[in-house]
């Protein structure tokens, strides 16, 4: 039996959804239209696809099963329609970029108007997230990753090795004067990263313990789930924070403290998958990326 391809369309945006109203939305589709359709699919096939509960709808064992093999397919459409698109070889399409929240916002998003200009053909979709995107499953093209990936099938490119440094507000300076030595942090107003936070820097919250006895961690002031949050704390004057040295660039009123000491570092990678190794979208954003990353200090 041959299953209705509208009809596993639909089972798809509700299973990504979550909802029959959600999923309407995306489709443009009324409630009761997207319910009749899965509710025709779910007869066809003579098995549920979905629990039914007041919060929400949640996949069945068989609806699990087949929303793998419908994201396969929804990604090999994703897949040719690129190679359609790069077939031309012409820079042109959509792009679907993710990175982390910081580097996009304070680094990447202001550098695309630039791209723009050079490659009006190609529309950028950028998806920020501290949280690593699947690749592999289509749910974007190309990221920047901030750790070495562990996937054997993607494609990654050494992009910079991104340090950290410790930086205060001048206005914080001028009120609370800057720490000469590490011991001089245990006076201060100290930002850092939540607790519940496992970003890839494995020794994120290195200040806290800088220069202190084992096991006599100082207590911040403030913590944020992300650094761009803590850079933005940082910028107002609360404390002093460590900071990746590219993000502070376009921030005068932080100036680097304790300038004797270093902080740690990670590896950025540029990935993507080899379903796009001949992309020429990948190629031009790639190139782009290495010569601005040439003229920053990371």
């Amino acid at each position: 039996m041959a299953m209705d391809w509208d009809k596993l369309r639909i089972f798809h945006a509700v299973a990504e959804a979550g909802s029959f109203t959600h999923a309407g939305e995306v489709l443009k589709l009324s409630q009761s239209a997207v319910s009749r359709q899965i509710g025709a699919l779910e007869q066809s096939l003579s098995l549920p696809l979905f629990h039914r509960h007041a919060r929400g709808l949640v996949l069945t064992e068989q609806g699990e099963i087949l929303i793998r093999s419908v994201r396969d397919v929804v990604a090999n459409l994703a897949e040719t329609e690129s190679r359609l698109v790069d077939s031309k070889r012409t820079a042109q399409g959509t792009l679907r970029v993710t990175t982390t929240d910081g580097l996009g916002s304070t680094w990447l998003t202001p550098r695309m108007k630039e791209f723009h200009d050079l490659y009006p053909g190609i529309r950028i979709s950028l998806i920020l997230d501290d949280q690593e995107v699947d690749l592999a499953m289509g749910e974007a093209d190309v990221a920047i990753r901030m750790n070495r990936p562990r996937q054997p099938e993607l494609i990654q490119r050494h992009l910079m090795t991104v340090h950290f440094h410790l930086y205060a507000a001048k206005s914080y300076i001028e009120e609370n004067g800057a720490p000469a030595t590490e011991d001089d942090l245990d006076g201060h107003s100290l930002i850092a990263f939540a607790d519940a936070v496992r970003p890839p820097l494995a020794d994120v919250n290195w200040l806290l313990d800088a220069g202190t006895t084992p096991g006599k961690a100082r207590r911040p002031v403030f913590t944020v789930n992300n650094v761009y949050g803590i850079f933005r704390a940082a910028d107002s004057g609360l404390g002093i924070a460590s900071l990746p040295d590219y993000m502070v660039a376009a921030a005068p009123d932080l100036v680097r403290v304790l300038p004797q000491i270093e902080g740690p570092s990670l590896d950025a990678y540029f990935v993507y998958p080899d379903a796009l190794r001949h992309s020429k979208r990948v190629e031009v954003f790639r190139n782009f990326l290495l010569s601005k990353i040439q003229v920053t200090k990371f």
